[in-house]
């Protein structure tokens, strides 16, 4: 590997906006995110679907089972 081309990884402390803070290592001095593994709905189990326009009736009409 060539010297000097990679950049140094940092110990960091990464901020969720919903409180929770995690260490983690980054090219960033630091990290702020919008969702983590604690607020998020896929492992929190309260996922919903959002159906933005009937997109998934959209689908389903156009790809679904034919009757």
């Amino acid at each position: 590997m060539k010297q000097g081309i990679h950049p140094t990884l940092n110990e960091v402390t990464a901020e969720c906006a919903c409180g929770t803070a995690f260490q983690t290592r980054s090219t960033a001095k630091a990290l702020r995110v919008t969702i983590c593994s604690k607020c998020h709905p896929f492992y929190t189990g309260a996922q919903k679907y959002v159906d933005t326009a009937g997109r998934i009736d959209k689908f389903n009409k156009r790809f679904g089972k034919k009757a």
